[in-house]
């Protein structure tokens, strides 16, 4: 039993480990489950690691295959380790703490010289590194941990602390003697300038020793609206942009849901899942203007993960099954506007590589 439900703290480490590429799910403190049934003293302490490369644009569901044929397509290669620290007070509530470090990289053609440059030096790249938003969350196992041994429920409520840098800058191209320094893309910003509330959802039951389910839904609530932060790269905004609400960028709500299995042998467990996590185009708290790129990722998630004595160590590979770029509040405005569709797109990765561990201190 105790095995099991260890299995079922890794399985719930890998909240938006796969975020991707352009739709900006950050990383922002709910990298790892704080607690398991039975915990009664002491800290835990989670260190997740995750890398994804995003490249493949989509408007819609539909994959814009011309944009990698052309070469204007955009890559992001983005890393963080996410550290979180947990407190059990007893065998029901623990408080847990995760800060992020990032590293992310944007090429692109667009943002520099445009995609119909023929220069050689028209590919440039962005750059952000630093300490993202943080996450406080307090947490409460809902049935008695020592009569509800098969199954239990635990509820998550925390705050979101915009401790990310969420105007950071770098330098873009206009040709090979004209720069101009300003804030970069909104999906490499380190942070989104919001103080938000989180509410979580986390679930097991088991069959049999070897047998168990488990499910996880997490949604952030965003009240802030627009961040201030310019998405002109250090130029000046369009007419377009001001007049669609799209000059600044939003500070948006986040959503993650997931279910599957878990079968375990010895020291190894192996867990497949289904997770979907994305941006929603309106906020459930607060306005939606403000430039987002909302959407959502459907994805396949292996876990295998080994136990040692004081250590769980882990590694994930969510595989992208469909990728949605969703209408925008702002493109639903010009629709209307306009009388012709507008629908932006995306750049979404085909899978993330997410390697950790678990130490019981």
């Amino acid at each position: 039993m105790k095995r099991f439900i260890t299995i079922l703290v890794l399985g719930l480490v890998y909240k938006f480990s796969a975020a991707q590429g352009c739709v900006a799910i950050r990383s922002n403190g709910n990298s790892c489950s704080p607690a398991k049934p039975g915990n009664t003293k002491g800290w835990q302490l989670n260190m997740n690691n995750r890398y994804f490369r995003s490249y493949k644009h989509f408007v819609g569901t539909a994959e814009q295959k011309h944009r990698v044929d052309s070469s204007t397509e955009v890559i992001n290669y983005s890393y963080s380790l996410d550290i979180t620290a947990t407190k059990f007070f007893n065998n029901r509530w623990s408080l847990s703490l995760t800060i992020p470090v990032i590293s992310n990289a944007r090429s692109s053609k667009y943002e520099h010289y445009g995609n119909a440059s023929k220069s050689p030096n028209a590919r440039r790249t962005t750059r952000s590194f630093g300490v993202g938003d943080a996450r406080l969350a307090l947490y409460r196992w809902l049935f008695n941990p020592d009569k509800s041994k098969k199954g239990n429920v635990q509820a998550g409520i925390g705050i979101k602390l915009p401790t990310g840098d969420y105007r950071y800058q770098d330098y873009f191209y206009r040709n090979d003697s004209t720069s101009t320094f300003g804030p970069v893309d909104q999906s490499i910003q380190l942070g989104d300038g919001g103080t938000g509330i989180t509410m979580e959802l986390k679930g097991f039951y088991s069959f049999s020793h070897q047998v168990s389910v488990y499910g996880d839904i997490y949604y952030l609530v965003n009240p802030r609206e627009q961040n201030g932060t310019s998405t002109a790269r250090g130029g000046t905004p369009s007419a377009t942009a001001m007049r669609y609400f799209t000059s600044t960028m939003s500070v948006p709500d986040q959503y993650m849901m997931r279910a599957g299995a878990n079968y375990m042998s010895r020291q190894f467990t192996f867990s497949g899942g289904i997770r979907i996590e994305g941006i929603p185009a309106s906020d459930l708290v607060g306005g939606d203007k403000g430039f987002r790129r909302p959407g959502y990722v459907i994805s396949a998630e292996p876990v295998i993960s080994y136990m040692m004595k004081g250590v769980d160590l882990y590694l994930s590979v969510p595989v992208a099954l469909q990728r949605n770029r969703t209408q925008s509040y702002a493109d639903k405005l010009q629709t209307a506007a306009t009388g012709n569709k507008v629908h932006g797109d995306a750049a979404f990765a085909d899978y993330s590589i997410n390697l950790g561990c678990t130490i019981r201190l």
